[in-house]
């Protein structure tokens, strides 16, 4: 399906020697993850033989997901007011977690703003990286209150899916990728706000213009979706999914016009696919993903399985910040 194109200026994106120079700036600080070829039980049987689906596992990221590459990049680029100051961050746990997890590297004072639904894990897992853990009813008003925070105590915003620094952070994702499975014909991204596969679709399409990258959100979660089909940035009234780390309650400019200028399509899937790409994952891959880094795989076994069927592709594993209980209750839903 084909959309308008932006009128973003060149620059205005990552360029690929942008994203060198931050893979550089990242490098010995987080780890470049692996990729593994998946081909057996579901690959096979739904895809057939001549399908190649490489894996990339951001999942076994330091902090267990991708979101540590924007957040780190983010806290080392502040000044030492800014350091003094501190910062805040807004998210249902990967996020909050990698945005902990820098501040402590880089001696700085966080504030994390979650909503109340939030994992138990993710919320500990702040708490002891030294984060200071606000709850607040739902995510539109933790987004407010972090906003209100950034401007009564001056501390630094790290956004969580939005802006330069957080796409040529996620697009050395995208590098790793090229560099790691050449050939590529399509790369399958989930999207919440878009952070992830902007990044990700700058550095392919600039590496590789004929790979496709192709979007995927939840159907409970879908701003991106809406926007794509708008040629505006779209506002939810609700966020419903079992994919919370995928919640983002809106689009904003940057990362939207970024991935209307990369990328090729925008599918979404159901609860159900993604708990089934969960099971699929665990059961053949012995991987224990979260919902969010499942979508990519139920799109691929969903919407995308006749366009993909043959092709060479690649498919962002993005997390695994999940509690046993919580993983093995969606594992068994898709099971069934």
């Amino acid at each position: 399906m084909s959309y308008p194109m932006p009128s973003l200026e060149a620059g205005a994106y990552p360029s690929l020697r942008e994203i060198a120079a931050t893979a550089g700036r990242l490098s010995g600080k987080i780890l470049r993850t692996p990729v593994w070829r998946w081909q057996t039980g579901a690959a096979d049987a739904l895809l057939g033989a001549d399908t190649e689906v490489w894996l990339k596992l951001e999942l076994f990221q330091a902090t267990g997901s991708f979101k540590l590459r924007g957040a780190l990049n983010a806290l080392l680029a502040l000044d030492a007011p800014a350091r003094q100051r501190g910062v805040v961050a807004v998210s249902a746990g990967n996020h909050a977690i990698a945005a902990a997890y820098s501040a402590r590297a880089c001696n700085v004072d966080a504030k994390v703003v979650m909503p109340e639904q939030a994992s138990p894990a993710r919320i500990a897992a702040c708490k002891a990286l030294g984060a200071q853990v606000i709850l607040m009813p739902d995510v539109h008003a933790a987004f407010s209150h972090g906003r209100q925070i950034e401007m009564d105590e001056g501390r630094t915003m790290i956004h969580p899916f939005d802006g330069p620094m957080i796409a040529q952070s996620t697009a050395t994702v995208g590098m790793e990728l090229m560099e790691q499975v050449p050939r590529l014909d399509a790369v399958v991204v989930p999207m919440g706000g878009g952070g992830l596969c902007a990044g990700i679709a700058s550095a392919v399409k600039q590496t590789a213009p004929h790979c496709a990258v192709i979007g995927v959100e939840p159907m409970g979660a879908d701003a991106l979706y809406r926007s794509f089909r708008s040629g505006r940035p779209e506002r939810l009234e609700r966020v419903d999914t079992v994919a919370d780390s995928l919640g983002a309650p809106y689009a904003l400019d940057y990362s939207f016009q970024v991935c209307q200028r990369f990328v090729d399509d925008v599918v979404r899937v159901t609860d159900d696919e993604i708990c089934r790409a969960m099971f699929y994952l665990y059961r053949d891959m012995k991987l224990v993903a979260e919902p969010a880094a499942a979508t990519a795989s139920a799109a691929l076994f969903g919407p995308l399985r006749d366009r993909l069927r043959g092709k060479r592709i690649g498919v962002i594993v993005c997390g695994s910040n999940i509690d046993p209980a919580r993983f093995a209750e969606l594992v068994q839903r898709g099971a069934a």
